[in-house]
This record gives structure tokens, sequence and C-alpha cells, in this order.
């Protein structure tokens, strides 16, 4: 497998390569050169395959020449080993035919431990090989941090850095970083929003001399692994309603696009997906152009769904590569063009085209808010606001009663109480057993200026496990 860049002008790469390169030297995000695709009768065979199995057989062509099967195999079941629900994404319903998939049973209690619980692993597993050592910046609104300081905390030869918005994410996510200690471990509140994080994580790829010479590898979503990852709880999703003999739907909650990409390329390798629903908050610029065609940069607002609080989504432009017909100097176009001026529609034709799967809805605080009451009163299911966003939107932009609507249930709502707690829901919050004593722990956090140069020395400072890079 060979994975090239939406810019069309860096290097083909292995899976390898890729796993630690993260952006492309053109400034592009790597894809597969071609992907792989399987018949109806092979996603048939996997139905009732425990999780990593499935994962296996939805992943191995991405790794093949990298990595052999009894490593990846092994690799695969040390990653899902950790959750604590057995059937590691279960399905909760909600009315007759609709349904929530639950992500949130890993260490960290959101999806992105599916990617970076994995992540984490495969870089011990390639730097060992290779004997290098490598150093993560990472940007998260929330989520991924903690998920990748918990995926990468005992890996040997790397050094984390979490860049998180100083005072704009929840107290839970906050601590979830904040308490991980270790010399390799060190988290960094940016005077700033989540897209100013996301600017100097690509700023810091595009030139990498601060580093002196180590590698700079990323865990945002930018990182093909993380993607892959993601398209295996899919198939998962629908095995379980009957696919792929019959089609289901699915509303996914996002704000970087990476999540319902992952849903994207499951309909493209075969799985019977009749619609995808971007569901989003009031950071709605996906939204805009699903809806209007118009991809415009706008201020960023805090919400209630703060994981979402993104105004530059860097995935999207994986889908826009696919739009322009895989043209790596027409995307490199259009992405100068947004960069100039804040904003593009692409050819209509191409737009309607893309609509023909994708549906959008942007919900506000209030509704969020809402949602989580409803479906509380309906149900007794408690949802965290990114979710309830996800089931807000599902049930505005449905195509067909008929065909099983699947929410991604993105994390638990133990991570949100603010929200929980102006839904008017009164229902106590309780942490699982391994984070009880979460609010007692002792943090560690260095608060920087939005300045890259600072951050930049800030890292070159602390690599190496506490040594000046």
């Amino acid at each position: 497998m060979r994975y090239i860049s939406t810019r069309g002008q860096a290097p083909a790469l292995n899976f390898e390569d890729v796993l630690l390169a993260g952006l492309a030297t053109d400034g592009g995000l790597y894809v597969p050169e071609n992907l792989p695709r399987f018949t109806q009768e092979e996603i048939a065979s996997w139905a009732g395959l425990p999780y990593h199995e499935l994962a296996f057989r939805v992943m191995r062509p991405f790794v093949t020449g990298s990595i052999p099967d009894a490593d990846f195999k092994k690799i695969l079941e040390e990653t899902y080993g950790v959750f604590s629900h057995s059937a590691i994404a279960p399905l909760r319903q909600l009315n007759g035919n609709e349904w929530v998939l639950e992500l949130f049973h890993g260490p960290t209690l959101a999806f992105k431990d599916f990617a970076l619980q994995l992540l984490g692993r495969l870089l011990d597993y390639v730097l060992e090989k290779r004997g290098e050592r490598v150093v993560i910046i990472g940007a998260t609104s929330g989520d991924t941090g903690s998920a990748a300081i918990e995926g990468c905390k005992h890996c040997e030869n790397v050094d984390i850095f979490i860049l998180h918005p100083h005072n704009r994410v929840s107290e839970v996510q906050r601590r979830q970083m904040t308490t991980i200690f270790g010399e390799n471990i060190h988290n960094i509140a940016i005077e700033g929003n989540f897209d100013d994080c996301q600017e100097m994580v690509k700023a810091s790829f595009a030139d990498q001399s601060f580093l002196k010479g180590t590698r700079l590898v990323a865990v945002n979503s930018i990182n093909w692994a993380r993607i892959m990852a993601q398209i295996v709880y899919y198939f998962h999703a629908a095995l379980q309603l009957g696919g792929p003999a019959r089609s289901v739907s699915f509303s996914v909650p996002t704000g970087n696009f990476g999540d319902i990409f992952a849903g994207y390329l499951a309909r493209n390798m075969g799985l019977p997906i009749n619609q995808l629903i971007v569901a989003t908050n009031r950071n709605d610029i996906l939204h805009r152009f699903m809806s209007g065609n118009q991809y415009v940069k706008e201020t960023l607002h805090a919400t209630l769904s703060p994981s979402m609080d993104i105004m530059v989504s860097s995935n999207f432009e994986r889908l826009l590569f696919d739009m322009h017909g895989r043209n790596g100097a027409a995307l490199a176009g259009l992405m100068d063009t947004f960069k100039q001026g804040g904003g593009f529609s692409v050819e209509q034709e191409r737009w309607t085209e893309t609509r023909k799967l994708f549906d959008s809805l942007a919900v506000d605080d209030a509704q969020t808010c809402e949602t989580i009451a409803e479906v509380y009163a309906q149900t007794g299911e408690l949802l965290d606001p990114h979710t309830a966003i996800g089931v807000k939107a599902a049930r505005e932009c449905r195509r067909s009663l008929d065909i099983p609507m699947v929410i991604l249930g993105t994390a638990h709502p133990v991570k949100f109480p603010e929200a929980v707690e102006k839904a008017g829901v009164g229902k106590a919050l309780e942490l699982p057993p391994h984070l009880t004593d979460l609010f007692e722990r002792e943090e560690r956090c260095t608060v920087l200026a939005n300045d890259l140069k600072a951050v930049q020395a800030f890292v070159s400072q602390h690599g190496n496990r506490g040594k000046p890079l």
C-alpha cells in the first residue's frame, strides 16, 4: 500500500513512513493511492467477529508490506483489550430504528481512544524496529489530548507535547490530560483558541528546524493511522444491524471532519451506507458548505460542545481531493485561495454530487440542551452534548425511516457536566472507577502565550525526557 499527498507534490510513502510523517512535505494530507474494496460476501462473513478480529480484516490492506499479520493481530488485541465493555463499541437503541453507537468505553471515555490506543502501540512498534526517537506535538479541543497521552504515555521512544486552549476545555477533559505525569509528557495551555493551537502544530511541521534533527510526529486526525482505525466501527455497527444486506445511515458529530471521513471511506470500501450527516455546533463551516457550497472562515465561538469548537476542518481537504478527481494541483490552488481569502466555493456539479451522500445541520447550545433533556425523558439515556447534536441532526435530516440511523456517541456525558446541568436533567454524574479520584489528583501544566516561537522554544528545551534537544 502506497500513500500520496492531497496536494500532489510530496513523494509517495509506505504505511510506516506515513505513520511517522503526519503532514506531507507539500502541506497536504496523505491518503491511500488506491482504496481497498471488499465484496458483500466478504463483509457478510465478518458478522459476529470480536472487534479486534474485525479491525484486522478492515485495516490489514492499509499496513500490508509494513507490519506482518501476526504482529498486527497482537497489536490490535492489546489495543482493544483495555476497553471496559466487552463489545468495545455497543449499540444502544433510542427508538424503533435509531441507535447510538457508544464509542466512549476506552480509557479516556471518548471515541479518540479507538485510534490513539492503536497509534501509541504502532509508534512503539515502528520506532523500536528503527531505533528512532520522535517528538509528538498535538493540538486538542478537548478529547484528543487525553487520549493521545493515555495511548503514548508508555512509549519509550516518544516525547509528547499537547497544546490545548487555556480555559476552553471542560474540567474533566483538562484533568485527564494534566494529571498524567511522566518525563515524556508535557501539557501546554495556549492563551488562544483551538484553531491557534492547530495552526502552531501545522507551522511546526512545515519547519522542524527547532527540533535540531529530531523527527516530529502528528497525533491529530491528520495522521492517517487515526482515520484508518475509525473506519472499523462503521463496519462493526452495520454488521450488528443487518449489513451488508441492508444499508445503514450515520449521523456524526464532527468539527475536524476526520470521523465522518472515515465513514465516507467505509462506503467507498464496499459498506452500503445510504446517508452521512455532518452534525456540528454554532461553529458551522462544514454545515455552510454542505448546505450552501460556502466554505468560509468566520469567528470561532465557545460552546457547550467544545470538541467541535473548530473553524478550520483539517480533514475536509481529504474529501475535497476526491471531489476534484484527486487532482493535487487543483486542490493546492483551492487551499491557497482559502489561505489568502478565507473562503471558497467549488464547481456546482462537484458540490451537487457530494450532496447525494452528505447532509448537515448546525445545532446551537439551547437545542443541544433540549435534545439531552428530550432523550433522557424518552429513554432514560443521558447523552453528552456532542452526541446530542448528532441525535438532533439525525432527526432533522433523516431521509428514510426504513433505514437504520446510527448516531456516533462520541463521549461519556460525565466529561461535560455543564451541558447536562443546563439541560435540567438532574441526574448525578459519576466518574467510572478508574477515574473516581480525578478531582483530587495533582495537575501539571504550563500556560504559554499564543506565540509559536515560545512554544517551539519550550519543546526544544524539554524534549528528550527533560534534556534539551
